[in-house]
């Protein structure tokens, strides 16, 4: 898809779908503390301080003050395995989610920047208010040469808690075929992970006497692949995902995953929604 088509069908989707609020409505994490005080029925429980409570024998919670305006990174991992899809490519997809991130960020009137990393940081954006920002972050993702590149999701997680000084919404968007562990930058900024898949590369077919070529390595793999082999790999991948929920369930990271032959729209809503 060229970039004004997917753009287009971005701005479209914000206008149409996500009337209302946007990624800001994460209570509590775009919002400076004030005081202490009682705990009154309706109240966010998240927002209880349970030493004091603990102290007083009475529940009190922390009062905040919103910020004018949240700051939202977005950072997305264009190692070479999002350069595949059956449908279209998780590269592009990964580019209409930033896209429609972008477009939500910047008609609520909040600040947007945005990371690309590969093994190593490739490009950032600084925070910008402006529409035109949107069309550029969506452009380096989609311009991005990520055949070959290799992933390193420790090193995006270092950096952006070294590099991100203000607490901000941080929406990391990959194929996530790593666990990384993100507790130290959950604990700093909210964390949001959008994991970008293809069908296919979950539940592959029998593909018989075949040469398969490592889109990170460039590495070739000859074998028979058959439906004993593609079973074995279907489990591997579910036993990963397994396991990767259970890390960000953990780090109280919320997620989702959003295959390439779906509208990345309804499920962002839900993801968004989510926090209300």
């Amino acid at each position: 898809m060229s970039l004004k088509k997917l753009l287009i069908k971005a701005k479209r989707s914000v206008f149409s779908e996500m009337i209302g609020n946007n990624p800001s409505v994460f209570q509590g994490e775009g919002y400076d503390f004030i005081e202490l005080r009682e705990y009154n029925i309706g109240d966010d429980i998240r927002h209880i301080d349970w030493n004091v409570t603990a102290k007083m024998r009475t529940p009190f919670i922390k009062v905040f003050r919103e910020e004018r305006e949240l700051n939202v990174v977005v950072s997305t991992m264009l190692n070479g395995s999002v350069h595949f899809g059956s449908t279209r490519l998780k590269q592009d997809l990964i580019a209409e989610i930033v896209a429609i991130v972008g477009f939500n960020v910047v008609k609520n009137g909040d600040l947007l920047s945005s990371f690309i990393f590969t093994d190593k940081l490739e490009m950032s954006e600084k925070a910008s208010k402006r529409n035109f920002v949107v069309s550029k972050v969506t452009q380096d993702v989609l311009d991005f040469s990520s055949l070959n590149q290799g992933s390193n999701y420790s090193l995006m997680a270092d950096t952006l808690y070294k590099r991100v000084k203000r607490r901000s919404l941080i929406i990391l968007v990959g194929d996530f075929f790593d666990v990384p562990s993100l507790k130290l930058l959950a604990k700093k900024h909210e964390v949001i992970c959008v994991i970008v898949r293809d069908r296919l590369e979950e539940n592959p077919p029998e593909f018989g006497f075949s040469t398969l070529i490592d889109p990170q390595t460039g590495a070739t793999l000859e074998g028979n692949f058959n439906n004993s082999t593609a079973s074995a790999y279907a489990q591997k991948v579910r036993t990963h995902d397994i396991e990767l929920y259970s890390r960000f369930r953990k780090e109280n990271i919320r997620f989702s995953k959003i295959y390439t032959d779906e509208n990345p729209i309804i499920k962002l809503k839900r993801l968004f929604e989510a926090a209300k």
